[in-house]
Parts: C-alpha cells; structure tokens; sequence
C-alpha cells in the first residue's frame, strides 16, 4: 500500500497549520503544504498528484483546498474539478475558512432536534450573507426548511437568498436587516417570533442576538451560536454548550459543535482517501455529518 499523499492547496500566503495538524492525525503520511495557490496555479499541482500513480494507488493521493478567502478557495475547486478527466482524478475536500464542515456540524445539531411531520420548521440564519452563514441557510433550505437570512444589509441579505434559491429548486428563503426593530409587527421581530430555530454565523465577537433578541424569539426551540470568541453571539450562550437545556429551548455554542465539526472532517479525510472519484463540498459533508451522528 502506497503512502497516503495530502495536497494542501491553500489560497492564503501560508497555509494553514490547523488543517495541516488535522490532515497528519487523519492518517496523511505526506503532507505537500502549498500557500498562495491560485486557479492557474493549481493546474500543475493536481497535473503532479494525477500521473504520479496509477490504477488502486491513485486513491492514496488526494487533494485538500482550503483558505480564508472563500471565493477564491471555491474557484480553486472549480479549476481542480475541470483539471480531472475520465479515471483518472483524486478525492477532493473543499473546506475553506473551515466553512463546509462547520455548516455541517451546526445542521446536524438543529436536525437532531427538529423532526417529525408537521409544517416545515422556520429558521432564521443571522449572519446569513457570510461564508459559514450562507452554508447553514444553503443546507437548511435543502432539507425542506423555510430560512430566513439577516444581515446588517437588507439588500445583500435579499441578494443571497435569491443566489441560494437559484442552487436549490423549490427552496423558501427571504432576507432581513438583523439590525431592524423588535418592536411587535417589525419585520426582524416577526421572524423570530416564528422561527423553530437561530443560528448565529456571523463574524467573531459581534453580538448577533441579545436579551431584546432572545425574548423575540422565546418560541425557537433551538440557538445555536458558532461564535466562539467573546462576546457570544446569542447572549446567555456559552462555547461549550451543548444541548443544554434552558428552559424549552436547547442551547448549542461553538465548542459543542465543533465535536461534530472535527469528526465530519477527520470522516471527509478518510472518504477522499479511499475513494479518487470523492468530490466533498458542504451537501456531501452534511451527509457525511448524518451518517456519523
């Protein structure tokens, strides 16, 4: 059996040292680290990693795209795939910003806990127009949810429900100013007086749901804040939290997913390891998500 092979391709001038730390405690023997990766520049890279090893073998080479600039790191992932032809191809996990699997870990934690028939569930993704945040309201949509994205901006949070709406057919999405008024009848306050569930996705630090906000959405059944520096995102929410109980709802911080987050991608590792024809965006890694628990 060959050495398992990892090409990081990160489009940040120094790749990552978290990705790289848990690519080596996934099982990568070797580890090819290249920064400042763009479209063009990856041609040669997989080019490299494609007509090293043939047939079996070529499943213990596989590609890892990563990086903070998420637009960037997916046009990456667009070059990557048109560069594969027939067979001959690697596995692929595409996680920038660690995105992907950290929309996954927060939509496997929310479906744990809104199920059943009924109407669909209502959600309301603050922070909706940033990467993790168009994620969570991306997957949301698919399993059958009607979401709601709020940003500061009413015009890009429109914009992005429309983007995500064209990617998946059928899908109820609508945008919101997460900085409008609570008061009755506002549209910020009705839709968190109608949501099952919040997510806070937005930047680190940033306040996203305080007490007026929390009292506004006193029906949700579950908060999840991914925010795990200080101060949390949705006040009364700790890092750590992790399904804990307050009153009727269920409380889920950054660290209580980031469980889940960590085993989607030591999973996704292993997928693009076994088998070359893997291609892991953030729908297959909710699967992935689903399947482990």
């Amino acid at each position: 059996m060959p050495k398992r092979v990892l090409i990081q391709l990160d489009c940040d001038p120094q790749p990552s040292t978290f990705d790289s730390i848990v690519a080596v405690d996934a099982g990568a023997d070797v580890l090819l680290r290249h920064g400042g990766v763009t479209p063009d520049a990856a041609v040669p890279l997989v080019h490299g990693g494609m007509f090293t090893r043939g047939g079996s073998d070529l499943a213990s080479t596989a590609i890892f795209i990563g990086g903070s600039d998420v637009a960037a790191a997916e046009a990456v992932a667009r070059r990557v795939a048109a560069t594969f032809f027939g067979p001959v191809r690697l596995g692929v996990l595409v996680d920038p910003s660690g995105a992907n699997t950290t929309a996954a870990a927060a939509v496997v934690a929310a479906l744990r806990h809104l199920g059943g028939g009924g109407p669909p569930a209502r959600a309301v993704v603050l922070g909706g127009t940033g990467p993790v945040g168009q994620r969570v309201g991306r997957l949301l949509a698919r399993r059958g949810l009607e979401v709601t994205l709020g940003s500061r901006s009413l015009e890009r949070a429109e914009a992005t429900a429309r983007s995500i709406a064209e990617q998946v057919p059928g899908a109820h999405l609508r945008g919101v100013a997460s900085h409008g008024s609570l008061s009755p009848g506002a549209p910020l306050a009705a839709v968190l007086a109608a949501a099952d569930l919040v997510v806070a996705a937005g930047a680190a630090g940033a306040v996203l749901l305080d007490a007026a906000g929390r009292e506004a959405a006193a029906s949700a059944r579950v908060l999840i804040d991914l925010n795990a520096v200080p101060p949390a995102g949705i006040t009364g929410i700790v890092a750590s939290d992790k399904g804990r109980a307050d009153g009727p709802q269920l409380l889920y911080g950054a660290l209580g997913v980031g469980g889940t987050k960590m085993k989607i991608h030591r999973a996704a590792l292993e997928r693009i390891f076994s088998q070359s024809d893997a291609f892991l965006d953030a729908e297959e890694l909710l699967a992935i998500g689903e399947s482990i628990g």
